[in-house]
């Protein structure tokens, strides 16, 4: 018996233009995959019995996951936001931001705002939406910023707002 999930709670509309771009190239290169995968499904379907054919099975699969993403896809790309231009005031934390904190520990940690659809911490890059972001957002320079984390509650302070990189 399935267990009832709530629905996850709605993404920030925001994103920046190029990663608006980004998605756009991703929604035209999955069709273009859709359709090399539909020929090859089509060639496996010919091979005959389907049920042990490995190839039918792997490429069935292959079109479900394009096809999930290319739907999520036409669904968010109309209701985004983009922000392609930096705060009136750089003073405070605001979409687009690198922002520079600083541990109990004196280490630094460098984020930079965005939204959900172009995350990659390797980078440094956090959503909107994350609780590290939802602490930063109107915060000033050397305002003091504490998250609820897995490990407890950690307090940072802020040391650094740029915005000096394009959105």
């Amino acid at each position: 018996m399935a267990r009832y999930r709530p629905p996850a709670p709605k993404k920030s509309p925001y994103i920046s233009a190029r990663g608006f771009e980004h998605l756009q190239a991703e929604l035209k290169q999955r069709w273009q995959l859709r359709k090399n995968v539909t020929a090859a499904l089509s060639a496996a379907a010919a091979e005959g019995d389907r049920s042990e054919n490995a190839e039918y099975i792997y490429r069935k699969k292959q079109l479900r996951e394009i096809d999930y993403r290319i739907r999520y896809l036409q669904k968010r790309l109309p209701e985004l936001t983009i922000v392609d231009k930096p705060p009136t005031t750089h003073e405070q934390v605001f979409f687009g931001a690198w922002v520079t904190l600083e541990d109990d520990q004196g280490e630094n940690h460098r984020y930079r705002i965005m939204g959900p659809d172009e995350i990659d911490p390797g980078q440094g890059l956090i959503s909107i939406d994350s609780p590290v972001a939802q602490a930063m957002m109107k915060k000033k320079m050397d305002d003091e910023i504490r998250v609820r984390t897995p490990a407890g509650e950690q307090c940072y302070y802020i040391v650094g707002i740029d915005y000096s990189e394009k959105l």
